[in-house]
């Protein structure tokens, strides 16, 4: 079963705002709530943890929506720096972490290839892929692509 943690994001604050969520996700991911006062031991399942509710860490899908093409371009660039902040842990490595303009998402529907990878957005996938069918970042072999159709974006961050 698929879940996501969608986050749609209209540019009221800075880029910046936009990357510390991503790594407030992180923090979430690795959450594990200290054991009750006067116990000895953790719980065995944490009671105020996402793992009650979920079998994995749902993934995450950036809607990015309020601002013209630079702006969305913008927007990527942070949530790209901010997963290579997060180097390799573990929670890049569970969770699909996924971006795309909103005018996209409403022009081909959600179940197009239309997300950027967080930590490959030159590549343009489905909101349903899993993180090891990634080809790697040079290659692009296997992957479905349509073109994006916010003016002046392109497939690859930076070119227009």
């Amino acid at each position: 079963m698929l879940r996501a943690f969608v986050k749609v994001d209209r540019a009221t604050m800075g880029p910046e705002c936009l990357a510390a969520e991503l790594v407030a996700y992180a923090r979430l991911h690795q959450y594990v709530p200290s054991p009750p006062p006067g116990s000895r031991r953790p719980l065995a399942v944490p009671e105020e943890s996402w793992r009650r509710r979920y079998p994995l860490f749902p993934r995450l899908l950036f809607v990015l929506d309020g601002t013209g093409p630079a702006g969305i371009h913008t927007r990527l660039t942070a949530l790209h720096a901010a997963a290579r902040g997060l180097g390799q842990a573990a929670f890049l490595r569970d969770t699909p972490v996924l971006a795309t303009p909103m005018t996209d998402l409403l022009r081909h529907g959600p179940g197009a290839p239309i997300y950027h990878p967080i930590i490959s957005p030159d590549q343009h996938v489905s909101w349903t892929h899993t993180r090891h069918a990634l080809p790697g970042p040079a290659t692009g072999a296997g992957l479905k692509t349509t073109g994006p159709t916010t003016t002046g974006h392109s497939r690859i961050w930076g070119a227009s």
